[in-house]
């Protein structure tokens, strides 16, 4: 008998893709047979950068010779995406203890709406917690250096003037 494939969908804005992210989009792989990094368009968010960048932003960040991590991209519901692609479980970082109140609500309301879809919460590595992709874009945006936080393409788009 074989064993159905298990598959995540990692869902944000990416806005931009920080290494917090590329970590947990690791650890999940470790955990399930295929991630999908899904890149969020329709949100209310105002966001930096299209969607279309974001998610080639997000292409160049994850490096994968495994072929368990992809990337792709959605509009509407996740829940209807992630049924679409054939996923069982959703991953949501949890930096701090301020991150659940929010992330607990946002599964009880995709558990509603899917109860076949669970929500699995993974941590970023330590020196990673504190990293946000608004802390990054205020950052760059006074000139700080970003290296440290963002794979190099991001560092390199951050400093490019907005067209988008």
């Amino acid at each position: 008998m074989t064993r159905k494939k298990r598959i995540a969908v990692y869902p944000g804005t990416f806005d931009p893709i920080t290494y917090g992210h590329v970590d947990l989009a690791q650890r999940a792989a470790r955990l399930f047979d295929e991630v999908i990094v899904a890149v969020a368009g329709d949100s209310s968010k105002h966001t930096l950068f299209s969607l279309e960048r974001r998610r080639a932003l997000a292409e160049q960040a994850i490096d994968d010779d495994t072929g368990s991590i992809r990337v792709d991209s959605f509009d509407g519901l996740l829940v209807d995406f992630a049924a679409e692609v054939g996923a069982t479980a959703l991953v949501r970082g949890l930096r701090a203890v301020s991150d659940f109140e929010y992330e607990i609500q946002l599964a009880a309301i995709n558990r509603r709406l899917n109860s076949e879809l669970e929500t699995v919460f993974l941590s970023p590595a330590e020196d990673l917690g504190f990293i946000s992709s608004s802390i990054v874009r205020e950052l760059a945006r006074l000139g700080g250096d970003v290296t440290d936080f963002v794979p190099p393409a991001v560092v390199q788009a951050l400093k490019e003037p907005r067209r988008e």
